[in-house]
């Protein structure tokens, strides 16, 4: 595979879960003594990367869960972020100005918080109240942070008895890097005309529903407009009928991630009718990818780390395309603002 370790990879995706023990273990402890609620918070990427996790705790789940814009929260408050809450704040770097001023922010509001962080020897963590660290880099952070927030999520779950299977899908977990790996691999001939797809047009249209919608926007945002400079339009396959749907014509880009779970009839629809006038559809669905070992449960909610671990093939043959290094950065942690 094109500029590949395959070490590094299972070694950072078996780390993210290896760390299920030690954060069930915490949360349950937490919640025992009363948690009255958990935030999944986070600045930029990060914090996409944790919707999956909150929308399995909005749908199955009777504790209450939150997610907002930090920015927003140090800006204007919360009273649902209080003594006691479980707040779970990722950042890669251990770093982000935002993040780093929720944690603080968070703990004087007497809230626990769990950061997750590559790095241990940074303000994140150093300050976390528990700290889990497992290092990663831009290219294998998004599964790794997949992983810890649906463990995080199916612990809230095993506590409550809303799921009669826990231990099962956490065995099952440990077969993930491998089936991830193996995913890569499979993907590898198709990942350069994905990238010549998308090194063809300087605008896409990138959607998505339920669970794959936030791999949608996370790519779209942090892939293509940070990384690569390529203007895109990341749409919910539901709200793409309620106005995107206006920006389709002949030979505009459209890409489609389709997972697994309830939502892929809203995802269906932008498939059906993206092509009846004459857009440039192109589709990538889970369905298509071969887990073995995972069941049909465990898939659908990983379907937004199977979606990454494929659409980061597709990203590395996209900077050689565009001799455009994904490292490369105008402004990002470059100038101030």
């Amino acid at each position: 595979m094109l500029n590949f370790d395959k070490e590094r990879f299972l070694k950072i995706q078996s780390g993210a879960v290896a760390l299920a023990e030690d954060l069930e273990r915490t949360i349950t402890r937490l919640m025992k003594e009363g948690a009255p609620n958990i935030h999944f918070l986070g600045a930029g990427g990060a914090a996409i990367l944790m919707q999956p996790a909150v929308q399995l705790l909005r749908r199955k789940s009777t504790f209450p869960v939150f997610s907002d814009n930090i920015a927003e929260i140090m800006a204007g408050g919360s009273v649902n972020l209080t003594k006691g809450s479980i707040v779970i704040l990722p950042s890669l770097s251990g770093t982000t100005k935002e993040s780093v001023e929720l944690l603080e922010f968070a703990k004087g509001r007497g809230a626990t918080v769990l950061t997750l962080v590559g790095h241990a020897d940074t303000p994140l963590g150093k300050g976390g109240d528990h700290v889990f660290v497992n290092f990663a880099a831009d290219d294998t952070s998004s599964e790794s942070f997949y992983i810890q927030s649906l463990i995080a999520a199916l612990a809230v779950m095993k506590h409550l008895g809303e799921i009669d299977n826990h231990d099962i899908l956490l065995a099952e977990m440990k077969k993930v890097p491998a089936a991830l790996l193996a995913m890569k691999e499979a993907f590898e001939p198709q990942a350069e005309d994905f990238a010549r797809t998308l090194a063809a047009s300087d605008y896409h249209i990138f959607t998505g529903a339920g669970n794959a919608w936030p791999e949608a926007f996370y790519f779209g945002m942090c892939i293509l407009e940070e990384m690569q400079w390529i203007r895109t339009r990341p749409v919910h396959a539901s709200d793409f009928f309620h106005g995107t749907l206006e920006l389709v014509e002949k030979d505009v880009s459209v890409v489609l991630l389709k997972g697994e779970d309830e939502m892929r009839p809203l995802a269906d629809r932008v498939e059906r009718f993206v092509p009846q006038i004459g857009g440039s559809l192109t589709v990538l669905d889970t369905n298509s990818f071969t887990a073995d070992g995972l069941s049909h449960e465990l898939r659908a909610w990983l379907s937004p780390a199977f979606l990454a671990t494929v659409l980061e093939r597709a990203a590395a043959h996209l900077e050689v395309l565009r001799n455009h290094p994904l490292t490369t950065r105008r402004y990002y942690r470059r100038v101030a603002y």
